[in-house]
């Protein structure tokens, strides 16, 4: 891990330099769009209001989309809405191909709380896996999905 919370609370630029080294480093077997919001200087800027930081979940969608005579032939995906810090867009993350969704949520009875630290990283078959921590008050709830690449847009919230 580089800029997850044990890291980036301990030394913040430092842990951004070491993941900076890694991603030039795989940048060759890594799904593009992962890649582009890695590299982007607003994906970790917790000023700009696309930034998933401190943002909350509304909607987790999976999907399990078929084909073939007997729809027998399947994909996951993993859709998920949030709603943006500042409360002005909606960040909607679409993840195709998922082979791996693994969800450490304890006590989710008042929600996930916030969208605090993520970072993306690719496995060994150059599939994007992307390790979420959500923070409410004194628990910490952790996703890692592994899926072919990610997919992101905004919807502006304006007058609702």
């Amino acid at each position: 891990m580089f800029i997850l919370a044990s890291e980036r609370d301990d030394d913040v630029a430092a842990s951004f330099e070491r993941y900076r080294k890694y991603l030039m480093s795989v940048g060759d077997r890594f799904p593009p769009n992962a890649f582009d919001l890695a590299n982007s200087d607003w994906w970790f800027n917790f000023e700009n209001h696309n930034c998933p930081h401190d943002a909350w979940l509304e909607q987790a969608t999976i999907h399990e989309p078929s084909s073939g005579d007997r729809h027998e032939s399947r994909r996951t995906e993993l859709q998920l809405t949030l709603l943006g810090a500042y409360h002005d867009v909606r960040i909607c993350i679409s993840y195709k191909g998922v082979s791996g969704l693994n969800i450490d949520a304890p006590g989710l009875a008042e929600g996930h709380g916030d969208w605090r630290y993520d970072e993306f990283r690719v496995s060994d078959q150059g599939l994007l896996i992307h390790e979420i921590e959500w923070a409410r008050y004194d628990r910490e709830t952790r996703w890692v999905v592994t899926a072919e690449d990610i997919e992101f847009r905004t919807e502006s919230i304006e007058g609702e």
